[in-house]
C-alpha cells in the first residue's frame, strides 16, 4: 500500500523546467514529490501519456460580484474550476457593499467560504470619503493586496483615487506588506477624450479606442510607479495593453524599485483591427483593446521577462450590458475563468515561448505577488497539491455550449485551442473532471497571507 494519495504522471510543467516523463505524488492535500521516469504507486494514479500537468493558476484579477445576480462566488468559481484555476483573486468593488473595511473582509470572506467551489483571496480598498484609515485593519483581515484607481467609473463603487491620496494610500499600505494595486487610466485626459469622440459624433467601435489613447495609460503607470518610489509601497499596475508599459516597469525595477506589472490575456489574443471591429460592444475593456502590433509586443515582453503576470480581469455581465450600437454606452470588462490557460497555451506554442512561462506568470507569479506562495503557486513539495492536466485535444471553444459559463457570451467564442483542460485538482482533490464540475459550493477555502509576512520575494530574476 502506498502512502501517496494521488500520483499524476505525464509531461510536468515546472517553473524552471519540463519534466518530459515525470510524475506529481500527493499526500495529505500537499505536493510531497517531484521526480522523472517511473513513478511511485499511489491510492489514485492517473498516467497521462502526452498531457501536461501544470500547477493550478492563480487568477489574480476577478470580479464576481461586479453585478447582482448576475454570477457570484458558485459561478464563478465553477467556470475557475473547469479553466485550471485553483484559486481566484476578487477585486473589490462589489456592487453594493465596496470591501474598504475590516467587517466587508469578514462578509465577504464568509460569503466566499459558503459558496466557492476553489479558494478565493480577497483585495482590499478604500473609501474616499474616509481616506486610508482602514488599510491596516483589512490588512490585519486577511485581505492579499489593495486596489486603488487613477480613473473613476463612479464615486463610490469604483472612485478615481487623486494623486495626494494614492500617495497617503501607498504610505499606508507599504506598512503592511502588501502591494498596492492600480487602475492605471489619467483619468483628466479619458474624459478630454471622450468628449472629442462625442463631439465627432462616432458611436461604433471606433469610439473606444479613440476615447482611451495611450497615453492615457502612460500617464497614469508613470503616477502610480513614481508614487511607490516615493513612499517604498511595492506599485502593481493592474493591466497594461502596450509594450510601452512594459519598457518603464522593467526601468523602474532595474532602478531598484518594487514595480510589477500584469497582462490580462485578452491583451494577448484579441485585437482592435479585426476583433474589436466584429465584436463591438462584447470587446469593450478598460484600459482598451490595442492593435495587433501591441499584441506582438506583449508576447515580445512574456519571452523576455517583463511581465509580472497573466490574468483574465474577468467578469460575467449580462449579454444585455454588452450589445448596445453605441460603444461607449456598454459596460466594461468580458468573462475568460474557463480559458485563459488553454488561450495563453495557444499563444506560446505558437510563439516557441516556453511553458515554464505558463506555470510562472500564472501560477507562481501571482501566488508570491499577493504573499500566499506558502501554500500557493508552481508545483513544488509542500505546497498544496494544486494541479490541472491540459491534454492535446483541439476544441472550439463557445460560451452558449459550456455548463461552467453563467455569461453564456464570450469574446474567445469561435477560437479553436489546440490544448484542453482535462482536470483540476484542488489541495489533491479533484474538482473538474473535463466534463463536470466535481466540487460543490463551500468547498473553497478564503485564503489569507501569513502572519509576520517575512521578505518579500521578488518576481522578476
Amino acid at each position: 500500500m502506498s502512502d501517496f494519495d494521488l500520483v499524476l504522471s505525464g509531461r510536468v510543467i515546472l517553473t524552471d523546467q519540463e519534466i518530459p516523463a515525470g510524475f506529481v505524488a500527493v499526500r495529505d492535500g500537499r505536493v510531497a514529490m517531484i521526480g522523472e521516469g517511473a513513478a511511485p504507486a499511489g491510492r489514485e494514479r492517473h498516467d497521462l501519456g502526452a498531457a501536461m500537468i501544470l500547477p493550478g493558476a492563480v487568477d489574480a484579477q476577478v470580479h464576481s460580484l461586479s453585478q447582482k445576480g448576475a454570477e457570484g462566488f458558485a459561478a464563478s468559481t465553477a467556470a475557475a474550476a473547469s479553466g485550471g484555476v485553483t484559486t481566484i483573486v476578487d477585486m473589490p468593488y462589489d456592487e453594493g457593499d465596496l470591501i474598504c473595511s475590516a467587517a466587508a473582509v469578514a462578509r465577504k470572506a464568509a460569503l466566499a467560504e459558503a459558496e466557492a467551489r476553489v479558494d478565493v483571496a480577497i483585495y482590499g480598498t478604500i473609501d474616499p470619503t474616509e481616506g486610508p484609515a482602514r488599510i491596516i485593519e483589512q490588512a490585519d483581515a486577511g485581505v492579499c493586496g489593495f486596489k486603488f484607481s487613477t480613473f473613476g467609473t463612479d464615486p463610490k463603487r469604483f472612485p478615481r483615487i487623486p494623486p495626494a491620496l494614492l500617495m497617503a494610500c501607498f504610505a499606508e499600505v507599504a506598512k503592511t506588506g502588501l502591494a498596492a494595486g492600480v487602475h492605471n487610466e489619467d483619468d483628466a485626459f479619458v474624459r478630454e477624450a471622450i468628449a472629442q469622440v462625442e463631439a465627432m459624433q462616432i458611436t461604433d467601435w471606433r469610439a473606444h479606442g479613440l476615447s482611451r489613447p495611450p497615453m492615457t495609460e502612460i500617464l497614469a503607470l508613470q503616477q502610480i510607479y513614481e508614487t511607490g518610489h516615493a513612499t517604498g509601497c511595492p506599485a502593481h499596475v493592474v493591466h497594461c495593453s502596450l509594450g510601452r508599459g512594459y519598457e518603464i516597469a522593467r526601468q523602474y525595477r532595474d532602478g531598484g524599485d518594487l514595480a510589477t506589472i500584469e497582462c490580462c490575456i485578452h491583451y494577448l489574443v484579441l485585437d482592435e483591427e479585426n476583433d474589436v471591429a466584429r465584436l463591438g460592444g462584447k470587446a469593450k475593456i478598460n484600459p482598451p483593446i490595442r492593435p495587433r502590433a501591441e499584441v506582438e509586443s506583449l508576447w515580445r515582453h512574456v519571452a523576455a521577462g517583463n511581465v509580472s503576470m497573466v490574468s483574465t480581469d474577468h467578469v460575467s455581465w449580462s449579454e444585455d450590458r454588452k450589445t448596445n450600437p453605441d460603444m461607449l454606452k456598454n459596460a466594461s470588462g468580458v468573462p475568460g475563468l474557463e480559458v485563459m490557460v488553454p488561450l495563453f497555451v495557444k499563444g506560446a506554442l505558437e510563439r516557441g515561448i516556453p511553458l515554464t512561462w505558463a506555470a510562472k506568470l500564472m501560477a507562481e507569479n501571482p501566488a508570491r505577488h499577493f504573499r500566499i506562495d506558502d501554500r500557493k503557486g508552481g508545483i513544488a513539495v509542500g505546497r498544496d497539491a494544486d494541479l490541472m492536466v491540459l491534454e492535446p485535444v483541439a476544441q472550439v471553444y463557445d460560451a452558449k455550449d459550456s455548463r461552467h459559463s453563467i455569461a453564456g457570451w464570450s469574446p474567445y467564442d469561435g477560437i479553436e485551442l489546440p490544448w484542453s483542460v482535462a482536470g483540476t485538482w484542488l489541495r489533491g482533490q479533484q474538482v473538474f473532471d473535463g466534463t463536470d464540475v466535481l466540487a460543490q459550493p463551500g468547498n473553497g477555502q478564503f485564503i489569507r497571507p501569513p502572519r509576520p509576512l517575512g521578505l518579500r520575494k521578488p518576481l522578476h530574476a
